[in-house]
This record gives C-alpha cells, structure tokens and sequence, in this order.
C-alpha cells in the first residue's frame, strides 16, 4: 500500500464531516471562485489533512479544464474522491445550497419591493460598483491565465472585440479558440498533412452547429426553455463563474428579452453580494422569469452539467488529465472566455455608467479592490449601495 494511499485512508472524513464542511463554506464562502478554492486547500489539505495535495492539484486541475465553475466543480469532485457519485451530489448541493436559498429570498423581495424609489437607488449605486469588480476580475483572469502567450492574447483580444461589437459571448468561437489552440500546439499526426481549406472547412461547420443549437427550445413551456437555456449555459462556463455573464447578457436580455439592461445588472450584483459561487445569478434570473420554479429549474439547468462533467470524466481523467492535447484545447478556450469577460465589461458599462456619479462609483470601486485586495465583495457592494441611496 502507498503512502498516499496509507495518508488519505488515515484521514478519511465522513460523509456528514463533508456536508458540515461544504454547507459552512457555501453559506460564509465570499470572495469568489479564487478565494473560495484556496479555502479548500487550506481547510482540506493543510489543516484537516482529509485530502494529499496530488488529490487537490487533480481536482483542481479538472475543474479548470473542464467547463463548470470552478469552485462548485472542485467541491464535487472532492465528494466524488471520497463517496462516489453520491458523495459527488451531496457535496456539490450542500456547497449550493446555502447561497441558493439567499438568493431566491432576494429575489422575491426583489419582485416584491422593486418598483419602490429607494430600491432602485440602491440598485442605482450596485449596478455601477458590479462593473468595477467585474473589470478587477477580468483583470486578475488575463494577467493569471494569458502571461506574456502571443497566441493566447490574441484569441482573447479577438472575443473582446467580437462581445463588445454583438453585445453577446459567441460560443462558437470560444469553442474555436480551443480547437485553434490544440492545432497550432499538439497537432495530432493525422491532422498534421491537412490543408488549411480543409480546417477552415470543419471550423464553418461546428460554428454552425454551435449557433444552433441555442435556438431548439423555443417551443416549449417557459419553464422547459428555462431549463434548456441553464444547462447550455452550464456547460460553456470555464473557471470563474464570471464566465457566463457575457453569455447570459446574450440570452436573456437580447435574444429571449427575459429581463431589461438594469435588471441583468441587478443580478449580476445579487450573487457578488451572497456567498457562494457567482454563477447563482442564474438562479435570481429564473426567480425573475418564471418566479420559484422558475429559479429552481434555472439552478438545476446550470449545475447539472458541472456535476455531469465532473463525475464523468473523473476516473479518466486520473490516467489521461496530463495529455498534452487536453492542455492546448483548454488554454485556447479559457483565453477566449476569459476575453468574452473583457468584453462584457464594456457591455454592461454602457448601461451602468449613465452620469459623473456612476462613473466615479465604478472607478473607485476598481480601485479599492485594486488598493485593498483583502477587502470582500459584499462590503464594496454595501458601500456602493448606501452611496446610491443617499444620492436619490
């Protein structure tokens, strides 16, 4: 037997250790998706001793290569070491459902109270402090993710440009970006003698595909488009949960015209506001839509595919996560998500920054998060929304 093996057995928690654990980081877990997998390291690693870091690092590392967010990824895949798919389940909604529940009591009080002035001037001051911690976001992904790669940068550069210019994250390009990548940089032998005409030709046609697939739930019910729209956009969410607000701007303030520009960022700001994982957004939009069920099925759509992605490949992945081709695809892919983030910035800082007031509340709340990198989220957010009221 392995040392390894001798270490991880010795330390070996119990399923209701677990879900104590994960309840407890999903309900006082702020910080977002960095913060809150370095509380795991730190908590499950160093300090508890239930996991060896091999076992983080190989979570860790299939959390980032796989699409899902980030933390709730990690947090099944740490369920799934120790009890299987089950444990894998109850983890990942022991992690969710702290920040689930806050967020559907926000948004009843939300539809409930919303049409008072004193809400939206508290919104007035959210909605611009959301789009300074989301430029800080962005700027932390590209410095972390992009470095000094010519290759990366450009792709990124390109999706910022594409999402600013359509006001949408075009998935199909970010799925090109990670074909691009894994061409350029682990071409496989069979590949290697095709011509670019040829590759130019596969890369029209999963475009095409990827476009339309988006469109196969507009005849069903409101709560079947809902559930059809949530698990698409679970399963293109790479790394931070920021990932899927460009994508999300698309579908439900463009295409499906679910919510308005102001209430899209009110949104947005209630799940940096609540612990947890960003992604819960969804789950205040489905709330908005179709009221409980609605935020339920919104919720259940976006984290099905992370648990599905992540259960799956688990196995796999322990004898394969190292390939090179695996690699490539998933760098090409996070530097365009991460340029779709970019880009969303300015998309919804077109409708946030609307006067000499918002601008200064964004900028300063950039640079406090900039100066004070400690500082949480919810704090600036708080402080931005006691400012916004105070100026209506």
């Amino acid at each position: 037997m392995s040392a390894r093996t001798e270490h991880a057995r010795a330390s070996r928690p119990s399923r209701a250790a677990l879900i104590r654990y994960f309840l407890g980081l999903g309900t006082f877990g702020f910080g977002g998706p960095v913060a809150l997998v370095g509380a795991m390291r730190r908590d499950l690693v160093e300090q508890r001793g239930w996991l060896t870091d091999a076992e983080y690092r190989e979570g860790l590392a299939l959390a980032q290569m796989a699409p899902g967010p980030l933390a709730a990824q990690l947090a099944i895949y740490i369920g799934y070491v120790y009890g299987g798919a089950l444990g894998a389940a109850a983890t990942g909604i022991a992690f969710v459902l702290p920040s689930l529940v806050m967020v559907l009591l926000l948004g009843w009080a939300y539809t409930a109270f919303g049409g008072l002035s004193w809400v939206q001037a508290v919104f007035y001051g959210v909605g611009a402090a959301v789009i300074g911690l989301i430029a800080n976001s962005a700027y932390g992904l590209v410095r972390k993710t992009l470095g000094e790669d010519r290759l990366l940068w450009g792709i990124a550069l390109m999706l910022a440009v594409a999402t600013i210019v359509t006001g949408r994250e075009i998935v199909s390009l970010v799925l090109l970006a990670g074909l691009a990548v894994w061409l350029l940089r682990a071409t496989p032998a069979w590949l290697a003698r095709a011509t670019a005409p040829e590759l130019g030709s596969a890369g029209l046609i999963a475009a095409g595909l990827a476009a339309g697939t988006g469109q196969l739930a507009s005849s069903f019910s409101l709560l079947a488009q809902l559930l059809g729209f949530f698990s698409y956009a679970g399963a293109f969410i790479f790394g931070s949960g920021l990932a899927i607000v460009p994508f999300l701007h698309g579908g439900v303030v463009l295409d499906h015209r679910w919510l308005t520009e102001q209430q899209f960022r009110d949104a947005v700001a209630v799940a940096l506001i609540t612990p947890g994982p960003v992604v819960i957004t969804t789950a205040f939009i489905g709330f908005l839509v179709g009221g409980l069920a609605g935020g339920l099925v919104a919720a259940l759509g976006t984290f099905l595919p992370c648990y599905i992605l992540t259960v799956l490949p688990a196995p796999l992945f322990r004898r394969y996560g190292a390939r090179p081709v695996l690699a490539a695809i998933v760098q090409g892919v996070t530097a365009g998500a991460v340029g779709a983030i970019a880009g969303a910035v300015v998309v919804l800082g077109r409708g946030a920054i609307i006067d000499l007031r918002t601008a200064l509340l964004a900028g300063g709340t950039l640079a406090a998060r900039r100066l004070l990198p400690r500082a949480p989220e919810p704090i600036l957010v708080l402080a931005a929304a006691a400012i916004g009221l105070a100026s209506r």
